[in-house]
């Protein structure tokens, strides 16, 4: 009995499988995203209200301290905080050699202190039962590290000295951007930190390095197209480092490049239209949204700035309110597509600082209130689903701690009471647990901590590439290269007195930590004689080398006691090369060259004066430059920059490979124009035939075969380059010109992707056609081809040029001839429902009749068993012929759905009489 149970457990299985129709198609898509969010979901429904509250908030503390009795281990352990942010401003870092160290070590502590209070039971005071234990979800631990030490990198010490933004666009190559990316993400996870506040996607349209709102060298360029591929490309190699580990937040969203000052102090303020926003400072923001090519590329967060715009919306007499509190304007800006595409699929908005100056100046001029727990909901309603708080301290309230903690039981209140703002907490909630799920895939410890093998940090191979981008991106501002070997036909000799002059600042990695100098005086100096020195080839004596700081210079120029020294050294010199930052009125020292050369013309006469810029190269005038011997961008100031200097100096790098990424009004460079197609080129131009495998390139007459009325060539363009022959930015106007026979046709208007155009374009007319591209200034070769005239060719009266649009080519090679294929017929039937329908009916004709036939000889119980063989022995025929048989000639001359209909047929058949050729067997 056990076995007919079985087999017909079997058959029941079968029967069931059977029922399946075969329907042909594509795969499904990948439900990734979709499982990630079901497990987010079930999370955010195991969460109380507090916790659902607490994941909003981003905080800071002070120290490194993070014990059991510690305010920041009460906020992760009672109030369920989503996050901390490490910054040296709170001396949450050591000293150099153990800053690395000590660092995993504060970041495991906190995830640890997190996960630990998620398995202990607590006891509620008031009715003594044992709460339910809270859900164990990871902390981000966030930092902002932007590259060129201090002030803009949080860690200073024994991490990778990486360059600044501004150097890396500097070589105008996405590769290089992603590789230091990659360091980035690879470094900083494994020091525990899965938050990260960059890259910034500012874009600086025209420097203003007088005002208060200056980037310096915190942006990628002044170009939104270039600055959004080195973003995408830094990006992605962020999370290829961290293996999808840390989430970037993309900075300062919706762009700080037009604004009048930096939302530090005071509330930023642009006067642009949305309309001219789109085409410069969101570009970039686009590009790691919606428009971002893969899932790498894409940002994960966007810090909202405290920018207020005038005239958003066209009316330049209309303000909003700091778009980090204004919901109006933020949905306005969030409801372009790129943007609101992003943010349906789960992209975080993460408020900028709401401790800081700004924004207490902004709800009180006179900074006597600040109502932090009004201010913190504005923030949220506004649309920022991670709140940041830095030195958030409400009227009245001793500390940090107490204001946030009100805050967090404020907004708790508003959730039990207000089942809108419950709603709007949750939504936000679900994409704070998304992302974080994307990052760890389980909220277990041991996907969150790190192993602490640390053996990853600053590599020999991650220098490499730092001393590569500094090679690379030095650009040569001025003189022109042909000028240069007149103005500097030799590097310095052996004799010469070369004084450096290098302009510094102090930093530490803490509040106890020493003071560093950045870069130190002698750093030029040192790099020198380790490439040129004594041990390296003896080019130059150390006795005639001399650093002095900048401020010893303007020491000099403001006649302070003890100085003659330096200015006997200076007056001695033949070379004085400057090394100079930014120029800050609040840092006397920074204008020292420009004072030397206004003030003791005396000093610098009959001398080389040599200036590198170690940070952005706009500060100077036409009038300072043209007094240089040479004046070069380096765009940081960390050593590998400094040994690239060197090497300029001693003609060693005797073509700098870098270009300006931003306008210098010093030297008349506008990147505008500079990023134009440059009207020296000739640009390629290529016809492709169809079923032709050698395509034909200007300037050749062609008499091409198959050249017929209404046939379609493509005419595509090499890479149109720039006047610093690098590929123009994508939607560059292009024009195809065409004439037929004498007439001038319409031109055909198109746009650049990755430096190229092309068009589809219809043969109309017999005879000569002459076709040529012109972009700006550039124009191409003049491609003519022949029409031959048929005895019965009808004579159009006009040509139908179509345009098409245009594949995006690979980033770093020009796309591969696209070779069309004539459409082909698709010959193969594939079974329809209908058809499975159909076979069902004949298949249970057939079952009726055996059943009928055994009811008629009275065998009931053999003729079920009949009916039933051939209900199953027809489906599985079915489903052999069509899994089988698809696409076979044999199938096709029949008509696959008769055919397939047959093999129903036949099975059916088939297994009735096998039924009963058991009925005979077992009869006898």
């Amino acid at each position: 009995m056990r076995i007919n149970y079985r087999r017909r457990f079997l058959l029941v299985i079968l029967l069931c499988l059977s029922f399946v129709p075969i329907i042909s198609g594509e795969a499904a898509p990948s439900t990734h995203n979709v499982s990630t969010k079901t497990r987010a979901r079930n999370v955010l429904d195991q969460l109380t209200p507090e916790e659902r509250v607490g994941q909003l908030f981003l905080v800071s503390f002070q120290g490194t301290n993070v014990g059991i009795e510690t305010q920041i281990h009460d906020l992760i352990t009672n109030h369920h905080i989503g996050g901390v942010m490490l910054s040296a401003g709170n001396n949450n870092f050591t000293a150099s050699d153990q800053t690395i160290t000590n660092t995993w070590t504060l970041t495991n502590q906190l995830q640890t202190h997190r996960y630990s209070a998620s398995q202990a039971s607590s006891v509620d005071s008031d009715t003594e039962e044992v709460a339910s234990q809270p859900t164990y979800i990871p902390l981000f631990i966030g930092i902002s590290q932007e590259g060129d030490s201090a002030p803009h990198d949080q860690i200073i010490n024994e991490l990778t000295p990486l360059p600044s933004q501004l150097a890396i666009g500097a070589t105008w190559n996405p590769e290089l951007a992603k590789q230091v990316g990659t360091i980035a993400g690879n470094e900083l996870a494994a020091l525990g930190i899965n938050l990260l506040f960059g890259p910034s996607l500012d874009v600086t349209e025209n420097p203003r390095p007088e005002e208060e709102g200056d980037l310096n060298v915190r942006v990628f360029g002044g170009d939104p197209f270039w600055v959004g591929e080195m973003g995408r490309a830094y990006i992605n190699g962020v999370h290829e480092g961290s293996q999808g580990h840390i989430a970037v937040v993309g900075t300062h969203f919706p762009g700080l490049g037009s604004a009048d000052r930096l939302p530090t102090n005071e509330v930023a303020t642009v006067r642009k239209s949305i309309e001219q926003l789109k085409q410069i400072e969101l570009a970039p923001f686009f590009a790691v949204t919606g428009d971002a090519a893969t899932e790498s590329e894409r940002i994960d967060a966007l810090l909202v700035s405290h920018i207020r715009y005038q005239g958003l919306q066209g009316n330049i007499r209309s303000t909003t309110r700091p778009i980090s509190f204004d919901q109006q304007a933020l949905n306005l800006l969030m409801q372009l597509p790129s943007l609101s595409t992003w943010r349906e699929d789960g992209g975080v908005m993460i408020s900028d600082d709401l401790g800081s100056r700004a924004v207490r100046r902004f709800y009180d001029p006179t900074e006597q209130t600040f109502n932090a727990r009004r201010l913190a909901l504005d923030a949220f309603l506004a649309g920022n689903d991670l709140l940041y708080l830095n030195n958030f301290i409400g009227d009245n309230d001793p500390d940090a701690y107490t204001t946030i903690a009100k805050t967090l039981d404020f907004f708790t209140q508003k959730y039990h009471e207000d089942p809108v703002f419950a709603q709007r907490v949750d939504e936000s909630a679900m994409r704070i647990l998304t992302l974080k799920l994307r990052m760890f895939d389980s909220f277990t410890l041991n996907q969150v901590i790190t192993s602490g093998n640390l053996d990853s940090v600053k590599t020999t191979e991650s220098e490499q590439i730092t001393y590569k981008i500094a090679q690379r991106g030095a650009t040569l501002i001025s003189p022109s290269l042909n000028e240069l070997g007149d103005v500097m036909p030799n590097p310095p000799d052996y004799y010469d007195h070369i004084v450096f002059i290098t302009d510094s600042y102090t930093a530490q990695q803490c509040a106890e930590c020493p003071t560093q100098t950045i870069p130190p005086t002698n750093a030029l100096e040192q790099s020198v004689l380790a490439l040129y020195g004594p041990s390296s080839g003896r080019q130059i004596s150390p006795n005639y080398l001399t650093s002095y700081s900048s401020t010893q210079l303007t020491q000099v120029l403001d006649n302070i006691e003890d100085t003659q020294t330096i200015e006997e050294t200076l007056q001695r010199a033949d070379w004085l090369v400057f090394t100079i930052l930014d120029i800050q009125t609040d840092r006397p020292s920074s204008l020292a060259l420009q004072r030397l050369l206004a003030e003791r013309p005396d000093l610098s006469h009959n001398k080389k004066i040599i200036v590198f810029a170690a940070n952005a190269p706009y500060y100077l005038d036409a009038t300072n430059i043209s007094k240089f011997t040479s004046y070069f961008g380096i765009y940081s100031k960390t050593s590998p920059f400094m040994d690239v200097a060197a090497r300029l100096l001693f003609k060693e790098i005797t073509t700098p490979e870098g270009d300006l990424p931003i306008s210098v009004p010093g030297v008349g460079y506008v990147l505008m124009s500079a990023t134009s197609p440059n009207p020296e080129q000739i640009i390629p131009l290529i016809v492709e035939f169809p079923n032709v495998t050698e395509n034909i390139s200007s300037p050749e007459v062609i008499i091409a075969p198959d050249f017929q009325i209404g046939k379609t060539i493509t005419l595509k363009t090499g890479v149109i380059l720039d006047h610093n022959n690098h590929p123009v930015p994508d939607n560059t106007p292009a024009q195809f010109i065409v004439t037929v026979n004498g007439q001038e046709m319409p031109t055909i208007t198109t746009t650049t992707t990755d430096g190229i155009v092309h068009i589809d374009y219809k043969i109309g007319q017999p005879g000569f056609t002459n076709i040529k591209v012109k972009s700006g200034s550039a124009i191409s070769d003049e491609i003519t081809f022949e029409v031959p005239i048929g005895e019965n060719t009808p004579i159009p009266p006009t040509v139908t040029p179509t345009q098409t649009p245009t594949a995006s080519p690979s980033p770093t090679m020009p796309p591969p001839t696209p070779q069309p294929t004539p459409e082909l017929e698709d010959t193969v039937q594939h079974p329809e429902i209908q058809d499975w329908l159909l076979a069902l009916v004949i298949i249970s004709i057939i079952a009726w009749a055996a059943a009928r036939t055994g009811a008629l000889m009275g065998q009931v119980r053999w003729g079920a068993r009949w009916g039933l063989s051939a209900v199953i022995a027809g489906l599985l025929t079915y489903t052999f012929a069509t899994l089988s048989l698809a696409g076979t000639t044999w199938a096709i001359e029949t008509h696959q759905h008769w055919c397939v209909l047959l093999f129903a047929f036949l099975g059916a058949l088939l297994g009735w009489g096998l039924s009963l050729l058991l009925y005979f067997k077992d009869r006898n």
